[in-house]
């Protein structure tokens, strides 16, 4: 013979569930089958009101993402919350406090021709690197010639702590992941200038600054070259000469 489920007896005290007869406690008993979710009659007379509401309270899940100790963009976390905000700044304003253009003379005619068929003479040349550095500008991307420029700064500083100092302020400015004016690096070269930064020196940027040096010959210098900024200058100098 199939036997029988086990029965689950509930008692009830004469407080919470009045009824008639004797004031002594009810004990009601529920026969539970097999699978069946347990019947729940009421609560438990031994258990503090306080309990029962906490018991009752969903779960709270403080973290909102879970994957917030990993590098990804979807973190929620507050770090990357900072992190984002401080990188999306205005590209409008992400240059505010950049230095002023070098002091140079007017570029000859001679000069601003010779710029077309060689970057290395566009670079070494004041005025050059300024009407470079203005059309940078108009792509959002003057940090290349400012972190370029510093480096060039440093390596005429041979005083320890001017070099400390210099260094310092370039990795602010231009390495470190918060700062709006960070250069595009690869991974190497970043790895590069993190052991050199312990013991900093005149060319502890080296591989970066050829890195950024490389990247605007390739991809902004072809450009510049069909901008209307160096277009102009050529106009211009061309009405001196006629003129003359």
């Amino acid at each position: 013979m199939r036997s029988a489920a086990p029965a689950v007896c509930v008692s009830r005290s004469p407080s919470l569930t009045p009824g008639p007869g004797s004031g002594s406690a009810r004990r009601m008993c529920f026969r539970k089958r097999p699978g069946s979710a347990q019947i729940y009659t009421g609560p438990d007379p031994s258990e503090s009101p306080m309990s029962r509401y906490d018991r009752n309270q969903p779960t709270r899940n403080h973290r909102n993402n879970p994957c917030c100790f990993c590098w990804c963009c979807c973190c929620s976390c507050s770090w990357n919350e900072d992190r984002n905000r401080l990188r999306r700044l205005s590209r409008d304003t992400k240059l505010e406090s950049v230095p002023h253009c070098e002091v140079c003379s007017k570029p000859s005619s001679e000069e601003v021709l010779s710029w077309a068929g060689s970057f290395e003479k566009l670079m070494k040349n004041p005025a050059g690197r300024n009407v470079f550095r203005e059309f940078l500008r108009t792509e959002y991307s003057e940090e290349n010639m400012l972190f370029w420029l510093a480096c060039e700064e440093l390596k005429k500083d041979h005083g320890k702590h001017g070099v400390e100092e210099k260094a310092r302020m370039i990795y602010e400015d231009y390495i470190s992941i918060l700062s709006p004016k960070e250069v595009s690096l690869d991974s190497r070269v970043r790895e590069v200038i993190n052991r050199r930064m312990a013991e900093p020196s005149c060319h502890t940027f080296d591989d970066a600054q050829l890195q950024i040096y490389t990247l605007m010959h390739r991809d902004s210098y072809p450009r510049f070259l069909n901008s209307a900024i160096y277009r102009s200058l050529l106009q211009s100098i061309s009405r001196s000469s006629s003129e003359s």
